[in-house]
């Protein structure tokens, strides 16, 4: 399967690639010239389906994802993607739907925008995906392992354990986590948590990490909806609390 509009290929060695996945060809169209003018190549599908396909063929920097899909909805093409890979994904919503965001972040998505939305903003953010992703595990060090109760997060294998098994965890939430625990019984603003784990370029305000918070509760905490190590300070942000 060829994704149903042609690829807008720049071939330079090292170029990071943007797949947009958009049924409406303005759009795509703005995106298409606007990156490439901004040194990125530039793919693009105008539907579900060949938006799965051109990820897996294309292995793109970052996929840039509308919930609004002909077939396929974007919120199954997050699911899909995400299932197999931890690209960057950054999903379009329409104005005011709240359960859209909320639902794609819960599926992995890693931010999102408000039709209609700035080019500007659209490569900022795009940018600090990359760089992002780039940073994974620069805080490093010679076989580290941070523990608080039956977790141990390790540093260089880039691995979540709870009670001695490894859990399947995504980029974000290992990162949120190990910021967590390096301030265990510390408070994390929000702010600080956002500015560390999304960086400073991110503009998703608070509703992304209190999605990513929740995720990552599910997969830690013996009792997510009464959690014991990822604790609320309400209105200042969250702390881990190293306790059996």
């Amino acid at each position: 399967m060829t994704p149903s509009r042609a690829d807008n290929h720049l071939e330079a060695e090292h170029q990071p690639r943007v797949l947009v996945v958009e049924d409406e060809l303005a759009i795509t169209d703005a995106i298409t010239y606007a990156f490439s003018l901004e040194g990125f190549a530039v793919s693009s599908a105008a539907n579900g389906r060949d938006g799965v396909e051109a990820a897996r063929r294309l292995n793109p920097s970052v996929v840039i994802l509308d919930v609004m899909l002909p077939g396929m909805s974007g919120l199954d093409v997050c699911r899909q993607i995400r299932s197999e890979s931890d690209v960057p994904i950054i999903m379009l919503t329409a104005r005011g739907s709240e359960a859209d965001k909320v639902a794609g972040l819960e599926l992995g998505a890693d931010d999102y925008l408000t039709k209609p939305f700035s080019i500007r903003e659209l490569v900022a953010r795009v940018r600090a995906q990359i760089r992002r992703s780039s940073r994974t595990g620069t805080f490093s060090g010679k076989n580290e392992v941070l523990r608080g109760g039956a977790i141990e997060l390790d540093v260089d294998a880039h691995e979540v354990r709870v009670g001695g098994k490894p859990i399947e965890i995504r980029p974000k939430e290992f990162d949120l986590l190990e910021s967590l625990m390096r301030r265990s019984g510390r408070l994390a603003s929000r702010e600080t948590l956002i500015d560390e784990v999304w960086g400073v370029d991110h503009f998703g305000g608070t509703k992304t990490l209190d999605v990513h918070i929740k995720r990552l509760r599910e997969k830690v905490e013996p009792d997510p909806g009464s959690p014991r190590h990822i604790v609320t300070v309400r209105g200042l942000g969250y702390k881990f609390v190293d306790q059996q």
